[in-house]
């Protein structure tokens, strides 16, 4: 199982990252950190900076088909980042055109918004977004975990940290792990 976990250079929420992250390797798959450019992503705490981690590709040399997952961590300047950036968002179309399932969690469905992939899908996040999802056409619900298996592809989403344990044992399964 081989999982691309797409992130901006900075601003992802830490725990959102590396639990699922962990999750992956714990089940014998092998994460791959994306990000929009080289180098290192520059992960927080909320508003407080953590640690950072390695790129192993960027979005514009990566290629969707040969992972068997996405997933999209949270914080909130990552994926306002992530959606202002065309490759990123290029990338997670490529998931769900090829029917590859995709998990995000907290603030990641800004990218799915902008990827236009939420109509008449069902979803969670953080209750900030459940505007901006219900104007994409989304049905937004307050739950732990949404899982939604909407053609073309399953979209697994979480509302926030709290829901990381629930999050990582629905996903792994969607994802083959």
């Amino acid at each position: 199982m081989r999982v691309a976990f797409l992130m901006a250079p900075q601003g992802v929420e830490q725990i959102e990252l590396t639990e699922p992250w962990q999750a992956v390797v714990d089940a014998g798959g092998e994460p791959e950190l994306l990000s929009t450019k080289p180098g290192r992503v520059q992960a927080f705490r909320y508003l407080d900076k953590a640690d950072t981690f390695a790129v192993d590709r960027t979005v514009a040399e990566s290629d969707a088909a040969v992972y068997d997952g996405l997933v999209l961590p949270g914080g909130v300047a990552n994926p306002d980042a992530l959606r202002m950036d065309e490759a990123a968002v290029a990338f997670v179309k490529r998931f769900f055109g090829l029917a590859k399932p995709v998990a995000a969690i907290c603030h990641a469905p800004w990218t799915l918004v902008e990827a236009d992939v939420v109509r008449r899908r069902t979803l969670t996040s953080w209750p900030s977004l459940r505007t901006d999802i219900r104007n994409a056409g989304g049905i937004w619900v307050d739950e732990e975990v949404a899982v939604c298996r909407a053609a073309p592809a399953t979209l697994i989403t979480s509302r926030r940290p709290a829901d990381l344990k629930a999050f990582c044992s629905t996903f792994l399964p969607e994802f083959g792990g």
